[in-house]
């Protein structure tokens, strides 16, 4: 029997960011030793999409710094066939450090808000798409996948509303670019299943749903609503982080992520094949969270460890 076969099936792609959205905020800085293990633990659970770390200037994420290290020390690909490893890289700096530290993906941030783009990567929308240009032709040239984030795709800290039309155009304009998939961020979670479907609405009239993913913060408590309302709209990959670790430093007030404990069991609910272990990322979320001294931020996570007394 080939390898192949004994991966679970799944009908919805998870992208772990929890090493890298989820710790990236973190005061203490969290020990490169710890990272790993966080990352094999939920590959051991069964996700195949882990977002690694991030090629920023420490000067501006210290929790980062150890990016090449991190690199690395990840597991092999005999210890765990065909999980992915993917990093954020803001710049042709950045992805040049990715490709020699032996990234296989990256990933590229703009904003669907110009405050923010302003105050996240200082520039406005159309210089950040610019500064892809040359990130895409070189992955390209070197036979790298590109993914694209787009934040703030339903509210800003600084404008309030975000139009929809808005985000579809940044979202076009990136997959125009070459970026594979776009990752729409609800980036300070004020969205809800309304709103995050008029979103989609307008950004699927320009991008193939096939190529969108959701992004949601749970700041109001809507994560795993807003998932559900864009699985009803035909998105078939979210993004999401272990215990909900996480949380914006240019977005005052954002909490972390939509949990992946809560997000596969509502998944799991709807009879939806995540190839995900809960019980073993239950464990998982567990442990990182007493790593940082903390209670996990996952519903489900809390009540399934509390049945277990």
């Amino acid at each position: 029997m080939k390898l192949l076969d004994l991966e679970p099936a799944r009908d919805v792609r998870i992208v772990e960011v929890g090493p890298r959205d989820g710790l990236q905020n973190e005061k203490q800085l969290i020990p490169t030793a710890t990272k790993l293990a966080l990352i094999r633990r939920l590959a051991a659970a069964g996700l195949q999409d882990i977002e690694a770390t991030s090629f920023v200037s420490p000067k501006w994420v210290p929790q980062m710094a150890d990016h090449a290290e991190v690199m690395a020390g990840l597991p092999s690909q005999d210890e765990f066939p065909g999980v992915n490893y993917p990093v954020l890289t803001p710049n042709l700096k950045g992805f040049e450090a990715a490709m020699a530290a032996g990234a296989k993906e990256v990933a590229v941030f703009a904003a669907a808000s110009e405050a923010f783009s302003q105050k996240n990567i200082n520039c406005s929308i159309a210089e950040s798409i610019t500064r892809f240009e040359p990130i895409l032709a070189a992955a390209q040239a070197a036979g790298m996948r590109v993914r694209g984030y787009i934040s703030c795709v339903v509210g800003c800290p600084y404008e309030g509303a975000i139009t929809p039309q808005v985000v579809a155009d940044v979202a076009w304009r990136l997959r125009d670019l070459g970026c594979y998939e776009v990752s729409l961020g609800d980036t300070i979670g004020v969205g809800n299943p309304a709103s995050v479907a008029r979103m989609l609405e307008a950004v699927g009239a320009r991008v193939p749903m096939a190529q969108l993913a959701g992004h949601y913060h749970d700041t109001y408590g809507m994560g795993a609503a807003n998932v559900h309302a864009s699985y009803q709209m035909g998105v078939r990959v979210f993004d999401s982080s272990v215990a909900g670790l996480g949380g914006c430093p240019y977005a005052k007030g954002a909490t972390g992520n939509v949990a992946t404990e809560d997000v596969v069991w509502l998944l799991h609910g709807l009879g939806v094949r995540t190839g995900v272990d809960l019980e073993a990322l239950v464990d998982c979320g567990a442990w990182i969270s007493a790593e940082l001294g903390r209670l996990s931020g996952s519903r489900v996570a809390r009540a399934l460890l509390a049945r277990r007394g």
